[in-house]
């Protein structure tokens, strides 16, 4: 793994500090690397993993990481990860909640869950 950065919350003092969330957050993995473990404990997160051999839990994973980037994260100022972790509730509710998605017929989980029962 050349060239790639990895971070760890014990190497990053000067931008988390000694950060914690304020209440549960679960951070989803798909059974990777080690340091996730060690970062998810540091800042306080309860660490889940997909499920073995399911990569499609894995591609839900990621793609609801790539749309968090792209439509909530790139849009903010977002100076500190004190700032991160507050916004993440709001961005989460309305990624349930109002978020379009193409593979739910453009409706959000809430709705399209709703819809079908």
């Amino acid at each position: 793994m050349s060239g790639e950065h990895r971070f760890t919350a014990s190497k990053s003092p000067p931008r988390f500090g000694a950060l914690k969330v304020p209440h549960r957050v679960e951070w989803l993995s798909d059974n990777g690397s080690a340091y996730i473990a060690d970062t998810a404990r540091a800042l306080g997160l309860t660490l889940l993993f997909t499920p073995v051999r399911r990569p499609e839990s894995n591609g839900m994973s990621e793609s609801f990481v790539k749309t968090l980037k792209r439509d909530y994260a790139r849009l903010a100022v977002l100076p500190d990860a004190e700032t991160i972790l507050a916004k993440l509730p709001g961005w989460t509710e309305d990624y349930c909640e109002v978020h379009p998605h193409s593979g739910l017929k453009f409706r959000s989980p809430r709705e399209f869950i709703r819809l079908s029962a």
